[in-house]
C-alpha cells in the first residue's frame, strides 16, 4: 500500500488544508473510496497512526481518505464552511487520484465528532455515498447531557441546532426519500459514555421504519475499541459498493504436476 500525504487550498475554507490517502501500490482501475472522519480531539493523521486501517484497506482493494475537520462537527458555521470543505475535498479526490467518481462507490465513516459528521453526511447527501458506518457517534448534537463543556457546539448551536445539522431532523427526511439511499451502520461501546446517544438514535430509526445496522459492543471510547472495529465498518462498505468493489483474491488451487498424478495413481492400486 501506498501513503500520500496531500496538502491542499481550501476555497471553502481560504487556507490550505491536509490529508493522508492510502491506497494500493498497483492502481490500474478506479477504486472505491473510504473518506473517514476523525474525532474532536484528532487530525487527520490519527486514524493511520492509531489503527491498522491501511493494512484492512488493502485485504479490500478500497482506497481510503482521511481529511482533516478541525473541531469544526464538519458544519458550516462561524467557525468555518467546513461541511463545504469536505465535499470540496472529495471534488478534489475525484480530480485528481484513482477514485471511482460516483456514489455507488463512495463511502463515509468515521467516530465520535467524526462519527456524528459522517452520519449526518450520508443522511444530507444520499446521492454521495454508498454507505455510512458510525463508531461511537454523536448523534445527538443538541443532548448537552454527554457533551456538556465542549465549547465549539455552544458556538454552533447557540440559537438551536437547525434541521440541516441534526441527525435527527434528517433521519425523517431521509426516511421519506425515494430514491437512492446508502446503507446504515453504527456501533457503540457499552461502556462508552455516548452509549445513550446511540440507542435512542437506534430506537429513532427503528421508529422511522428506516433500514439498518446496529451493534453494542464490549468496550469504551477509546483507540482500541475503534482499532477493533474499523475492519469490520470496511467489510461494510465494501458489500455496499455496486461498482468496482474488489473482492479478496480466492486460494490458489494447486495443479499437480504430471510426477504428482502418476504418484497418487500409483497410490490408489
Amino acid at each position: 500500500m501506498s501513503l500520500a500525504h496531500i496538502h491542499y487550498w481550501s476555497p471553502a475554507l481560504g487556507k490550505q488544508c491536509a490529508m493522508y490517502v492510502t491506497l494500493p501500490d498497483d492502481v490500474r482501475e478506479p477504486l472505491p473510496v473510504v473518506y473517514q472522519l476523525h474525532g474532536l480531539s484528532d487530525d487527520h493523521s490519527m486514524w493511520q497512526r492509531r489503527t491498522s486501517i491501511e493494512r484492512y484497506a488493502e485485504r479490500y482493494r478500497l482506497m481510503v481518505v482521511m481529511p482533516d475537520g478541525g473541531r469544526s462537527f464538519y458544519c458550516d458555521s462561524e467557525l468555518g464552511r467546513w461541511e463545504t470543505h469536505l465535499l470540496d475535498t472529495i471534488d478534489f479526490v475525484d480530480r485528481v487520484l484513482p477514485s471511482i467518481k460516483d456514489g455507488a462507490g463512495r463511502a463515509i465513516g468515521g467516530l465520535s465528532m467524526g462519527g456524528y459528521g459522517a452520519m449526518k453526511m450520508a443522511l444530507k447527501h444520499p446521492d454521495r455515498f454508498a454507505s455510512v458506518v458510525a463508531h461511537s457517534g454523536c448523534l445527538d448534537v443538541a443532548d448537552d447531557k454527554e457533551l456538556r463543556g465542549v465549547p465549539e457546539l455552544g458556538r454552533l448551536f447557540a440559537r438551536g441546532v437547525p434541521p440541516a445539522d441534526d441527525c435527527l431532523a434528517l433521519a425523517r427526511v431521509f426516511a421519506k426519500r425515494r430514491g437512492r439511499r446508502p446503507a446504515l451502520r453504527f456501533d457503540c461501546g457499552v461502556d462508552d459514555f455516548l452509549i445513550r446517544q446511540n440507542r435512542a438514535f437506534h430506537a429513532h430509526l427503528d421508529q422511522l421504519g428506516v433500514a439498518h445496522e446496529y451493534a453494542e459492543l464490549p468496550g469504551a471510547h477509546s483507540w482500541e475499541y475503534w482499532d477493533q472495529h474499523v475492519d469490520t465498518a470496511l467489510q461494510f462498505h465494501r458489500r455496499a459498493f455496486t461498482v468496482g468493489a474488489a473482492k479478496p483474491a480466492p486460494p490458489r488451487t494447486r495443479v499437480p504436476t504430471r510426477t504428482a498424478r502418476a504418484r497418487a495413481l500409483k497410490a490408489a492400486r
